[in-house]
């Protein structure tokens, strides 16, 4: 029997990754009700890979995470969306521990740990920095809020939430190519708690190998507190490069 969840995966030129997290995708147990690609544009072979293998693709009239992440959401059958980064891999329970985890009606949205790997080595460290930054930045710049629940989520950490609470609060920002995910999680606290759970999922160290570790934890701390302090995320693209 299948879950009710929908996941999202938003494509540009992601045919070095797509296969696999698909693959993974497809193996979970229970399966999510529907997967569905929403591609910015590729010119590589990301469309032909999703769709050999079934899987529903969608081409966005414009790239942008928000944008083609919002067209995900608004075909989706399912009462949950789940959004996944194309080089994420996840637990084959993922649909029971989000199911379970939204079965309390406090909780609006949620995340998991993330684990960033490549293939010949696991950044302890820069993934350490990423789990400890989803408590700390809401502490520095929303302390008021952290005391009743609010977390900083990021894309990477495989972010969930009721389809309703999506919609109510208004999907990702349009005009956000950056930081949208946090900006979500932001309106998404209005209904309830946000919540990390304590389960990991793995993603590509593709940007801290074309940085370097030290490059990338200051590009990673330089947005996050600019951000928090209300600086647009329009004007942070600029220093957060498309790397594929």
């Amino acid at each position: 029997m299948s879950s009710n969840i929908s996941i999202i995966i938003p494509t540009l030129n992601e045919a070095k990754y797509l296969e696999r997290t698909l693959r993974n995708l497809t193996s979970l147990n229970p399966p999510a009700k529907e997967i569905v690609v929403v591609d910015g544009g590729s010119s590589d072979r990301t469309i032909k890979i999703a769709r050999s293998m079934g899987i529903r693709t969608l081409i966005s009239p414009q790239k942008g995470r928000s944008i083609q992440m919002n067209l995900g959401a608004k075909i989706a059958t399912g009462n949950i969306v789940c959004f996944i980064h194309a080089d994420t891999l996840v637990p084959d329970d993922l649909a029971n521990i989000i199911e379970n985890t939204l079965a309390d009606s406090t909780i609006a949205g949620g995340g998991f740990i993330s684990l960033m790997m490549g293939q010949e080595r696991t950044r302890w460290g820069i993934s350490f920095h990423n789990y400890l930054k989803t408590y700390y930045a809401p502490l520095i710049f929303r302390p008021h809020l952290f005391l009743r629940g609010f977390r900083v989520l990021f894309g990477d950490q495989v972010i969930f939430c009721r389809r309703k609470d999506f919609w109510d609060c208004g999907g990702f920002d349009l005009k956000l190519p950056i930081m949208e995910d946090a900006d979500l999680c932001l309106r998404l606290f209005n209904y309830g708690k946000i919540y990390l759970v304590d389960r990991i999922v793995q993603s590509s160290d593709r940007r801290v190998a074309k940085w370097g570790f030290f490059k990338a934890n200051f590009i990673y701390l330089c947005i996050g507190f600019l951000w928090g302090i209300g600086v647009s995320g329009t004007y942070l693209k600029r220093f957060y490069d498309d790397i594929r």
